[in-house]
């Protein structure tokens, strides 16, 4: 149970941004804070007045909170901004507009570049810094920029010629484009279209741009500085105040922003924190160059370890399973094996994976963000990561203990839906280390059963799921690569059946058929739907209902239930679910409606003898027949 008087105790005096989930554990609502304690706690105080009935409708539905630190209000705006494109939360209505942040654009492809305003980055040849928040204040670097160092406005096309001079060097001079225009006459642009810069000059004029760009601006603003000083001695005060207003701009838009770069890069960032035997590793995600969103692990650690191992062991640990692998991993420290393991990254992509210990710049402070946040997860959620432990980790022992097997890491549950055996679906769904690992969840239409036959169904489920699995696994084996990284290759050290005796001997079949060993265990409920013990070895293991294997059995029943009925929903969705009555010659929505009055089930009607059936009111003896015949 989320303690929320205790966790708003937690949170720290710095700028972030925090997460509203609801008790379907859904984002609700992303929002950011100068302050975080300030911000959060501010929704949940009994005496605020004057609150809109959005706010009040949002705060008695969320079931807890999570929340990112970072360096600056900017970068938790433009994290906020990611989030809310990700999560698409329900109460950020207002929010969710495609507006888009202004860049700097550099066009460093043209022989004289130009430096504009632009709402989107392009993969083209241009240099782009951003996004930014103020769009007066980019312009008025533009601006600056343009003044400072004579850089071109215009639109022209100018094309450079290969020009003999009289000392017999060759020199690349501009064509001559039209007249000068009235920048160069008032002092703000050197006449690049008139040859009256040379190209190499020009081009250390926007290298001296872009370094302002990136970062290098304090002797810049010393200049302005010394300037506004001169100009305010000499009673100028305009100019005083035009020098003030530039440095105003500057310190906006140089705000140290590293939470999205210009590059288009995809990369995630760990950082670590340890203490004692417990640590946590903190993972960004970079896509497209814009952090979408993190995830954290607890990792339970080994006197003697260090930051070198926890790192290492986490890249094996959780590559190995994921769908998506980037082109970067930026770590905060030296890891064992470097080449091997990249490689091993590599081995199914199409580009090197790279693991990067950034040392200076915007690289490493991306990822000394990563460590802050692990640290301020460990100090703040010691006691709420021991119970988590216990309600996964912990909880997979007792059913190990229960069933006397060892070494569970993976567990795959099965459920069946269908309404009136019509349009059968099949659920799998995977837990490890007692967490549910949902982008390895699959969802199956059945195709070889017809009607409402829940065993033939999952016996189709389970053979189609692992004869996938074995041919993946031969593929591989010729390709000599690792069979564990296919979707389906990677098979559980014990399936979970919904159901008892029936359902768990339908999956011993299906694995002798294919060969397999793999322990099958039945989830068994009682007359209540309620979980009352494990079906193992022809044998019903009773289990405590206050332990924590029997929550994790029963949250692993629930979740496969979920899974399958959401799909026959959107199944549902698409075609409207008929009866299988509708498939019999002679029965319409009349009859059909008829029968299910009488018998009140399909399992009733398909038991029915021929006589039963003509006692069922608007029944002919021939629609009878026809019924009876159908399923005989």
């Amino acid at each position: 149970m989320f303690n929320f008087q205790e966790e708003l105790k937690k949170l720290p005096e710095t700028p972030g941004v925090y997460l509203m989930y609801d008790s379907h554990d859904d984002v609700i609502y992303v929002g950011k804070a100068v302050k975080l304690k300030r911000r959060v706690s501010s929704y949940f105080r009994k005496d605020v007045k004057k609150r809109g009935p959005k706010i009040e409708s949002m705060v008695q539905k969320i079931s807890r909170f999570e929340y990112i630190l970072t360096d600056s209000e900017l970068e938790a705006l433009i994290l906020e901004c990611n989030l809310i494109k990700e999560y698409r939360p329900k109460y950020n209505t207002m929010l969710m507009d495609d507006k888009s942040y202004p860049y700097v654009q550099v066009t460093i492809n043209e022989d004289y570049p130009r430096i504009l305003f632009a709402r989107r980055m392009k993969k083209d040849k241009s240099k782009y810094f951003g996004p930014f928040t103020s769009s007066g204040a980019v312009k008025d670097t533009i601006d600056l920029l343009q003044k400072m160092y004579h850089i071109r406005n215009c639109n022209k096309s100018i094309v450079t010629d290969d020009t003999l001079t009289a000392d017999g060097e060759h020199k690349q001079v501009p064509k001559i484009n039209g007249r000068p225009c009235l920048y160069y006459h008032i002092g703000q642009c050197d006449g690049a279209c008139q040859g009256y810069i040379s190209k190499a000059d020009y081009r250390e004029n926007i290298n001296k741009a872009i370094k302002f760009l990136e970062g290098n601006y304090k002797d810049t603003i010393k200049e302005l500085e010394e300037k506004m000083m001169k100009a305010s001695e000499a009673l100028d005060f305009e100019k005083a105040m035009e020098c003030r207003d530039l440095i105003n701009s500057i310190n906006h838009v140089a705000g140290n922003q590293k939470i999205t770069t210009h590059q288009f890069e995809d990369r995630d960032i760990i950082g670590y924190a340890e203490e004692g035997n417990d640590a946590v590793v903190q993972v960004f995600f970079v896509r497209n160059g814009k952090l979408i969103g993190r995830e954290h692990f607890y990792m339970n650690t080994v006197p003697g370890d260090t930051g070198m191992d926890i790192v290492t062991n986490f890249i094996k640990q959780y590559y190995v399973g994921t769908p998506f692998i980037p082109r970067e991993l930026f770590v905060p420290t030296e890891i064992e094996d470097e080449e091997l393991i990249s490689k091993w990254l590599s081995r199914n992509q199409n580009f090197t994976v790279k693991i990067v210990k950034p040392k200076k710049g915007q690289k490493e402070k991306l990822v000394e963000l990563a460590n802050k946040n692990a640290r301020n997860l460990l100090e703040q959620n010691k006691e709420k990561y021991r119970r988590e432990k216990q309600k996964t980790i912990g909880a997979v022992k007792e059913i190990e203990e229960l069933l006397n097997l060892t070494n569970i890491h993976r567990m795959e549950a099965y459920d069946i839906s269908n309404t009136n055996g019509y349009e059968s679906v099949g659920s799998m769904i995977v837990y490890e280390d007692g967490k549910p690992k949902r982008n390895s969840y699959r969802r199956f239409k059945i195709k070889w059963i017809k009607g409402a036959d829940d065993y033939g169904s999952l016996a189709e489920v389970l053979t189609r799921r692992f004869s996938h699995g074995l041919e993946e696994r031969e593929k591989m084996d010729e390709d000599g690569r690792d069979y564990e990284l296919g979707s389906f290759s990677k098979f559980p050290d014990i399936i979970m059946m919904d159901g008892g005796k029936g359902q768990v001997n339908v999956a011993l079949e299906v694995l002798d058929k294919l060969h397999l060993n793999i322990p099958v265990c039945g989830m068994v409920k009682d007359d209540n739907h309620r979980t009352r013990g494990l079906y193992y070895n022809n044998i019903e293991i009773p289990i405590d209902r206050n332990s924590e294997a029997f929550k994790l059995i029963t949250r692993i029943q629930d979740e496969a239930h979920r899974f399958a009925i959401e799909f026959h929903r959107s199944l549902r969705g698409k075609k409207q679910v008929k009866s299988i009555l509708d498939d019999i010659p002679g029965v319409g929505p009349a009859r059909r409606k008829a029968l299910m009055q009488h018998f009140k089930s399909i399992d009733n009607i398909k038991e029915a003898s021929l006589e039963n059936l003509e006692q069922a009111p608007s029944i002919t003896k021939n629609i009878a027949k026809s019924v009876y015949d159908f399923f005989h």
